[in-house]
């Protein structure tokens, strides 16, 4: 991964596209309101040192998925208003990403000044990576500058397309952490490395658990796919979440663990021994501790047990590296928050101890934020698909489109 950063570039004067992810969520009704603005905050530092060098920032960015035009509940009117606090600066915008407003807006900007465009997803040019697209957006500027991993692996029209027709390219600093931080877990990570997997579904991150498994010393399962798992083995899931169409795909990664293990007898996969399982899917159903060989045939899994907590906790404290994607459990529900709770516990010590952790994927942030220790971890990805995808060992086209 060959790039330049914004540092590495002359921006004086010039007009930037920045490409950001904005991709906040908004309340349902109007007026449509921001209700977390921690994607806003991470591009601050990238905006903040592009307008101290003097460059004429035009801002770009998605927001939710409209159906190929305008409309209200997508603009990202809301997110120039809660820019502008941010930075306390006035921002223009642009009613349209691409046409004469835009471009005159473009060309009247002054050093350090803002232009913020509307959202890209209006076009459907935009998913489609259209060239004729492509280079409208890349007329209004001289530079391209990406901050938005979030969105990095997506081939789209503002993401890959446009540096086609721009000349000089570079990351910026949110960008250029997500890849320092990733980049080195899965190319140069400090030994002992763990990589800790869970959500509810195995279909989504079969690429990602089978590549850790080249990568990590141990890869820890927890969440709704551990019961696949055990399915897999023969064992009794009661009513728990299990994918029989991915019975032979956990087979294989068990097998393929095994022989990982070779001589030293002991499998890199380390599934829970022990679950909560409950007899309903509510918070205030009943439950018990079990172990995994003991599920009740009416019951369902529905968090990792205490057993296992301490072996996940032993094995993350002793970490050097560690990397986590989804919950243990349905921490949604208090009564089932526990196992999710203890791993973010566990990695905020090993932070403290001064090993590198990471959490990528929206269920471990938001279980990471509702824990409180979200300051303890070393890098919180804000990219939850393009971060599973680059764990995979994919190349993201948006990271492609910057090599140099």
């Amino acid at each position: 991964m060959n790039f330049k950063t914004i540092d590495d570039i002359d921006v004086t004067s010039k007009r930037v596209f920045l490409r950001v992810d904005f991709n906040v969520p908004l309340t349902k009704t109007a007026p449509y309101t921001i209700t977390d603005d921690t994607r806003i905050k991470a591009a601050l530092p990238t905006i903040e040192a592009l307008r101290k060098r003097g460059a004429r920032i035009i801002l770009a960015s998605h927001l939710g998925r409209p159906k190929g035009g305008p409309a209200p509940e997508f603009s990202l009117a809301p997110v120039c208003q809660r820019l502008e606090e941010l930075l306390g600066a006035t921002i223009e915008f642009a009613s349209d990403c691409v046409g004469d407003e835009a471009m005159q807006k473009a060309m009247a900007l002054k050093d350090g000044e803002i232009l913020l465009l509307e959202n890209l997803r209006f076009h459907k040019e935009e998913e489609a990576n259209d060239p004729e697209f492509s280079k409208q957006l890349a007329s209004l500027a001289e530079v391209y500058v990406d901050d938005a991993f979030g969105a990095a692996h997506r081939a789209h029209a503002s993401i890959e397309g446009i540096t086609h027709y721009l000349n000089v390219k570079a990351a910026g600093y949110l960008m250029k952490k997500e890849l320092d931080y990733l980049g080195a877990a899965v190319t140069n990570p400090r030994r002992p490395f763990i990589a800790i997997i869970g959500g509810a579904k195995i279909s989504g991150k079969i690429d990602v658990i089978n590549n850790l498994l080249q990568k990590a010393d141990a890869v820890l399962i927890g969440g709704g796919m551990a019961y696949t798992f055990y399915k897999a083995e023969g064992l009794e899931i009661g009513k728990s979440l299990c994918e029989d169409d991915k019975l032979g795909v956990a087979k294989d990664i068990i097998l393929q663990a095994m022989v990982k293990g070779g001589a030293t007898g002991r499998s890199p996969l380390q599934l829970p021994t022990d679950t909560v399982i409950a007899d309903a899917f509510t918070n205030d159903a009943n439950k018990k501790t079990v172990s995994v060989k003991e599920i009740l045939p009416d019951w369902m899994g529905m968090d990792i047990g205490p057993d296992t907590i301490s072996m996940f906790d032993n094995l993350i404290l002793n970490a050097q590296t560690i990397v986590w994607n989804g919950p243990m459990g349905v921490f949604e529900m208090p009564n089932f928050a526990e196992g999710t709770m203890a791993i973010a516990r566990a990695m905020a010590e090993a932070s403290g101890r001064g090993a590198t952790t990471i959490v990528g994927g929206g269920d471990s942030v938001a279980a990471v934020e509702q824990s409180g220790l979200a300051d303890k971890m070393s890098h919180i990805s804000t990219g939850g698909g393009a971060s599973l995808e680059f764990l995979e060992g994919k190349t993201l086209p948006g990271v492609k489109a910057l090599s140099i």
